[in-house]
Order: structure tokens, then C-alpha cells, then sequence
């Protein structure tokens, strides 16, 4: 078998020396148990798990020029559980605001929650029903900067309330990214989220609508958090939660960042079903120019 053709989400040259340091030294850290180095590229690895977040598909409807979903399945799974996938997140988040002009780590953050529905493998245990949303399935709650980027992620069931989810966001804040000072929110974030925040040393805002304005207006600082979760829907595996564990939910989101960020860097633009139409042509006539163009012209 010759080299395969490219799928639209593999990694460009360009995005894959971006990693590539970071995957090689984990690959050196971890050999097989035989002690030989593994049988797929690492590159092919991580292009199957960009290409499954691409296209939302099942693990054994991987294509088969990618490695076995087996052994893509591993690597994802050693990854999410030793937080591989998110260090490889945080590294290209500081490059992106440094590229920026910014400090690494931010000073402020939004919050927000999105509720989606889950799929039907989802186990019921770890699904819910958003009581104000009418949706059931699992809520996904992050914390990002002003340039878009995510800084901390926490998946639930939908039926919990923001309080809890904004309790952990903040101290992933705290952990990750000690710099920061300031937290928006919206009004679904309680005083125990701002309490929890003043004794981490936070200042929680509540940035809240304007009750005489009708209709979308996008409010200041917090329009940004809604941004996130659009640029999340262009990965069709996170348009549903798919995951049966919360943790792999969470993954996702660090994986398709991280495409995201990689793409940014290198300023590769991502596929779209945008593309302009071709232009149009007038039909011809075999015989000459369109008839129109043959018309005889009248004196004025």
C-alpha cells in the first residue's frame, strides 16, 4: 500500500512540529512493553483523533488508512488519564497569547455553561436534565481568556446546578493559571461561586443583560465565552456528547482547542462548507458568442 491521501483535518507540517517535541519526549518516557518504540507514527496517531473530532464518527468506523481505532483508542485514553492531552493544550495556549503580545497566563477569565444533548450509549448515571434549558444530557462548563482560549473545563450531567460547576471551574483557575485576578459571569452563578472565588483570592462579576433591551445583543466580556462554544460546534463530535465518561468529554474539548490553536499558529485555514460558488458563465453557441451578444443594434 502506496501513502495515503490526506484528510482535510491532518496535521500540516508546520502544526505537527508544534507537538511533535512534546509527543516524542512522552513516547520516549513510555515504550512498549517489548521495549520497541510502537508500531504507528505518532503523527498518525493524533491525525485519527483529530480526524474522529472532525467528523464525529464511532471509534470502529475509523477509516482504514489511519491506524487501528484500537490503538488509537489507547493513545487517547493513556493521554486523557496521565493529562497529556491537556499539557499539549496549555503549551500551545501560552505560544498563542505570547504571539499575542500577552503575559502566558491571563489575568481574567469568562465563565459560562452550554447544556447538549448526549447520545444514547451515554450512561444514564452520568447524564441529567437541565431544568431551564429542557435538555437532558450532560452541561459543559469553561473558563477562557479574552483571546478565546480555554483555560479550564468541567463536565457534568446537565441537571447541576452552575454553583458546583463554578466552584471547580475556579479551582482549576487557581491551579492552572494563578495569574488571574477577575472572573465574569453570568447571573446563573450564584453568590457560593463568588464567595468561593473571594477566598481563592478572585473577584467574581456578574455581568448581567440589560431587562429594557429585546433581542441578541452581545454583552460585553461575556460574548466571548459564547464565542468558545461556537468555534467547539465546527468538531462534530462534541455537536453531541458521545462520551461515556465525563473525562473523555472533557478531552475533546482540549483536543479540538488544541487543532484550533495549532491552526492559529501556523495560519492554516481550516476547511469550510463556505467555499464560494464557481463563477458562472453564459452559455455559448457552438456557431458564435450568446445570442444576445449577436443582437442587431437599433438607431436611436
Amino acid at each position: 500500500m502506496g501513502e495515503r491521501k490526506p484528510y482535510p483535518s491532518d496535521l500540516s507540517d508546520e502544526e505537527w512540529a508544534l507537538i511533535e517535541p512534546f509527543i516524542a519526549a512522552w513516547k520516549a518516557r513510555h515504550p512498549s512493553v517489548s521495549g520497541h518504540r510502537g508500531a504507528y507514527a505518532m503523527r498518525e496517531i493524533v491525525n485519527a483523533i483529530r480526524y474522529q473530532s472532525k467528523t464525529g464518527c464511532q471509534w470502529r468506523y475509523m477509516p482504514h488508512d489511519l491506524p487501528p481505532h484500537t490503538a488509537v483508542e489507547y493513545y487517547f485514553y493513556r493521554w486523557r488519564d496521565d493529562g497529556t492531552d491537556q499539557a499539549v493544550h496549555d503549551l500551545l495556549r501560552c505560544q498563542v497569547r505570547e504571539r499575542a503580545g500577552r503575559a502566558e497566563d491571563p489575568t481574567a477569565v469568562n465563565m459560562d455553561t452550554q447544556s447538549v444533548q448526549a447520545a444514547a450509549t451515554v450512561p444514564a448515571g452520568t447524564t441529567g436534565t437541565d431544568a431551564g434549558k429542557k435538555r437532558r444530557g450532560r452541561k459543559r462548563g469553561i473558563a477562557s481568556d479574552v483571546l478565546g482560549l480555554v483555560i479550564a473545563v468541567v463536565v457534568t450531567a446537565a441537571s447541576v446546578h452552575d454553583n458546583p460547576i463554578g466552584t471547580a471551574l475556579l479551582d482549576k483557575v487557581a491551579l492552572d493559571a494563578p495569574a488571574v485576578r477577575t472572573v465574569w459571569t453570568d447571573a446563573g452563578f450564584k453568590n457560593t461561586v463568588t464567595g468561593h472565588g473571594t477566598a481563592l483570592g478572585i473577584d467574581v462579576r456578574v455581568v448581567r443583560r440589560d431587562p429594557q433591551v429585546r433581542g441578541f445583543v452581545p454583552l460585553p466580556k461575556r460574548w466571548i465565552a459564547e464565542q468558545v462554544f461556537g468555534t467547539l460546534m465546527w468538531h462534530r463530535r462534541l455537536v453531541r456528547d458521545y462520551e461515556r465518561d465525563p473525562a473523555s468529554a472533557e478531552s475533546r474539548i482540549y483536543w479540538a482547542m488544541t487543532t484550533n490553536m495549532t491552526r492559529r499558529l501556523t495560519r492554516t485555514a481550516t476547511a469550510t462548507w463556505r467555499a464560494p460558488a464557481p463563477p458562472t458563465r453564459a452559455p455559448s453557441s457552438p456557431q458564435g458568442p450568446p445570442a444576445a451578444a449577436q443582437a442587431p443594434t437599433r438607431a436611436a
